[in-house]
């Protein structure tokens, strides 16, 4: 008998998970091999329901999401691969599995280029059909954990491009957002690869200027003469080479935002003149006398401590206050792991698009190598890291392998989740404390601020411990 929707929306209810391993739906037009393999998931501890042919399956995948469907090859009315074919857009995340007694090279590959995960031929090996459909709901469970993640990159933990739940990065986007709204100069600072660029960009495209240019300058990317003539422009014949009157970045600016990225770097020269247009919000071009003035807000980055160049002699301490009316500090990857996992689900989702493959997950093993390792560069590092995976993964798990050899680390030596079988907990604070101190250079207050405990027991903690030279507060 065909079951129609209706029947089978009573039958089969969208919620499934009742303490069995998974779900399974079995497809066979024999009904002998359809109820003996059905005997054999739920001897598994498997929750299973059944199907006579492709037609009744995808209308029991209307109200029921499954975790593995095993289905025979020929089958009347819809066999096989064309149940595959309707039925993997319906559910991203279930696993098939291809059974025949006919089997042949071109039906494999046409199974499995439709996304079947094994292709089994009858008579079956049932000790085999059970490894088979345990590592299916495997994939099956990350493909889920994934998008579950996903599910959570909301407007809590995303603003514009920028992603974090760690409460860091949630303060930084909240001041980001208050910022945003004001016409104030911000400095941001943060180490290489932080995403220093994309502050400025959330700071702009949240503005009152979001509609007018964003306009990027690497200060140290250019000799002196070059960033002059960038930043202001150059009348004709101003220097060698100069064959026409050009226009400048706060020209080009005029009405949006100019982010000056490494402004560490611009020479003494230029800074007289940058601090002039901040403090009179007017210019003249390299070898110009005309009078310009526009309307730009400046959004400056860089990853040295610009207080540490002004006593150096090498940054003017005037234009250091002009430009830090409102400081940001990006925090580095180290200190926010818990954004981890969030970050490298993004870039699987971007790269996977880009390389056109279905999006691959993460095993627990490479999760755990991204976790201990400690991202001297910071969230570009991780991208990187990420991008190649994607690429060198040959199946649709990420594996340690997959992953850059830098990132592979030492488990036993560098992880806390791999000791904590055993440790106590007076040894799980010591690591935590001594390690986030580590990651902060000493700091006690951000050290503090970081692991929601008081300054002073960090600093009584470190005492104890005989470590006071691990501080600098």
């Amino acid at each position: 008998m065909v079951m129609t929707a209706t029947d089978i929306a009573s039958e089969f209810p969208k919620t499934k998970r009742d303490g069995s391993k998974g779900h399974v739906l079995i497809v066979d037009d024999e009904a002998n091999a359809r109820n003996a393999l059905a005997e054999l998931m739920d001897d598994a501890g498997y929750s299973v329901s059944t199907a006579a042919d492709g037609r009744t399956a995808l209308l029991q995948m209307e109200h029921v999401d499954p975790d593995v469907v095993l289905t025979d090859l020929k089958m009347p009315g819809m066999d096989g691969l064309a149940l595959i074919e309707h039925g993997r857009p319906m559910s991203s995340h279930t696993s098939f599995i291809v059974m025949t007694a006919f089997a042949t090279i071109d039906t494999a590959v046409q199974a499995i280029k439709l996304g079947a995960e094994s292709y089994l031929t009858k008579p079956l090996e049932l000790d085999a059909v059970i490894a088979i459909v345990d590592r299916a709901l495997e994939r099956t469970r990350l493909s889920r954990e994934a998008a579950q993640l996903r599910q959570r990159v909301d407007d809590r933990f995303q603003f514009g491009n920028i992603l974090g739940e760690h409460p860091s990065m949630q303060r930084l986007m909240k001041n980001v957002a208050q910022v945003a709204r004001s016409r104030a100069t911000v400095l941001i600072h943060g180490e290489t690869g932080t995403g220093k660029e994309l502050i400025a960009a959330a700071i702009h495209q949240n503005s009152s200027r979001k509609d007018k240019p964003f306009i990027r300058l690497n200060c140290a990317s250019l000799s002196e003469t070059l960033l002059e003539s960038e930043l202001f422009g150059h009348e004709r014949g101003s220097f060698t080479g100069a064959m026409a009157r050009r226009e400048g970045r706060f020209k080009q600016a005029d009405g949006g935002t100019l982010f000056l990225d490494e402004v560490s770097e611009i020479p003494m020269s230029v800074q007289i003149k940058l601090l002039r247009f901040l403090q009179e919000r007017e210019f003249e071009r390299v070898g110009g006398n005309e009078t310009l003035k526009v309307n730009v807000r400046v959004v400056a980055a860089t990853n040295r401590e610009l207080t540490q160049r002004v006593e150096d002699g090498r940054f003017r301490e005037d234009l250091f206050y002009r430009l830090k009316v409102v400081q940001l500090d990006v925090p580095p990857l180290r200190v926010r792991r818990s954004d981890i996992p969030l970050l490298a689900s993004s870039f699987l989702r971007k790269y996977a698009a880009e390389n056109e493959r279905s999006v691959p997950a993460l095993d627990e093993q490479a999760l755990q190598h991204l976790m201990i390792y400690p991202w001297p560069g910071n969230v570009r590092e991780l991208e990187n890291a990420i991008e190649r995976a994607v690429v060198m993964c040959e199946g649709d798990v990420i594996e340690r392998d997959d992953l850059p050899t830098s990132a592979h680390g030492d488990l036993q030596n560098g992880s806390v989740m791999a000791l904590i079988p055993g440790i106590t907990m007076c040894e799980l604070e010591r690591v935590a404390i001594l390690r986030t101190l580590d990651a902060v250079d000493g700091s006690t207050a951000r050290a503090a601020e970081i692991l929601g405990i008081s300054q002073r027991k960090i600093q009584y903690r470190v005492k104890e411990w005989g470590y006071q030279s691990a501080i600098v507060d």
